[in-house]
């Protein structure tokens, strides 16, 4: 078995048992319900903007795009517009498109060795449909569970609601709710799409071998939060009149710890886990993309001279000065001179 992803694995088991045990056999329903939401969000938010601020503080000498077109030069070349902008209208397309289509990973390629030691490209669609299936599925998830911490339920969350489910069976009378509740895909996609996300790092020799449990820990987590938070929709019962007090008190600063199944607080404490951890690991290209100056600047160093922040001020000695200096003894070595060549051709 390989360590990397074994550590990782142990780790968010372990984290799964301090919880449960916790609540279920220790009773602490205040330390999981409160302590540690309201302490992993105050880490998030002090990390998340202090790493925010400091690479924006970071000075960036010269422009530095990665591109993968052909740059503004003359009249009668045609240029990439959008793979390498020279104007910030492109920036700004080519960042939307990075950021809600992936687009460079959209066209990312895996080279492969074929019979004689012949190769060739493979284009990785596998990779880019995971990745934008656990992205698009997550941020829904996210967005939905706004539904927790608003009163009354905006609209909008009402018809995403609605649109991500599917299969909903279910009779209302005034006492009791009979049925099935509905299915929500973005649950399922997400749970699906990490699965293939882990596996892929897991058996592909050369990704695995980049790997490291940084990599494969916040995959386990993540599953860690999808699995419990479908445990407790469709197999365990969970009081979600309870759940709801439970978060507008959270918002309100009125908390309140219910006591529910302990599948809620090992949900809730991976997710305290998870916001915590984020600020520190990888998953902080969240908020780097829109900082990173291969994708936010402009590609116009043929329009424009750009001057390297961080050169300090030297004094320089240019020739003219040098020549006036040793003009005589120049001349005494017989070495030319400009002024007096100059002077003698007049």
């Amino acid at each position: 078995m390989n360590s990397k992803y074994m550590f990782s694995l142990v780790m968010v088991i372990l984290l799964f048992l301090i919880a449960y045990i916790g609540v279920e056999v220790a009773g602490l329903y205040r330390l999981f319900g409160i302590f540690i939401p309201y302490l992993a969000a105050f880490v998030f938010v002090v990390g998340f903007v202090y790493r925010v601020v400091y690479w924006a503080q970071s000075p960036v000498p010269f422009r530095i795009p990665t591109t993968c077109g052909q740059q503004r030069s003359l009249p009668w070349i045609r240029p990439a517009s959008l793979d390498n902008p020279s104007e910030n209208s492109g920036v700004v397309i080519r960042m939307f498109l990075e950021i809600v289509f992936f687009r460079s990973l959209f066209r990312n390629l895996r080279f492969n060795f074929n019979k004689g030691q012949k190769f060739s490209y493979e284009w990785e669609k596998w990779l880019w449909l995971g990745s934008i299936l656990f992205h698009w599925s997550f941020f829904t998830v996210v967005i939905r569970h706004l539904r927790f911490f608003t009163e009354p339920v905006p609209l909008c969350l009402q018809w995403l609601e609605k649109a991500d489910s599917f299969l909903r069976l279910e009779f209302v009378t005034d006492f009791v709710q009979i049925g099935l509740p509905g299915i929500f895909m973005s649950g399922l996609v997400l749970l699906a799409a990490l699965i293939y996300l882990l596996l892929r790092r897991m058996w592909i020799p050369q990704v695995n071998y980049v790997s490291f449990a940084a990599d494969f820990f916040p995959l386990f987590l993540i599953i860690g939060i999808a699995v419990s938070g479908i445990l407790m929709r469709y197999f365990a019962k969970t009081d979600i009149v309870g759940i709801k007090e439970f978060t507008m008190g959270l918002v309100t600063f009125h908390p309140k710890a219910p006591e529910v199944s302990g599948i809620f607080y090992v949900h809730l404490f991976f997710v305290s886990v998870l916001l915590a951890y984020f600020p520190f690991s990888k998953l902080m290209h969240f908020g780097g993309v829109f900082l990173s100056p291969t994708r936010n600047l402009a590609n116009n160093s043929r329009a424009e001279r750009h001057v390297n922040p961080w050169n300090y001020p030297v004094k320089i000695h240019t020739y003219e000065a040098y020549e006036d200096e040793f003009r005589e003894k120049m001349i005494e070595a017989g070495l030319p001179v400009e002024k007096e060549l100059t002077t003698n051709g007049g």
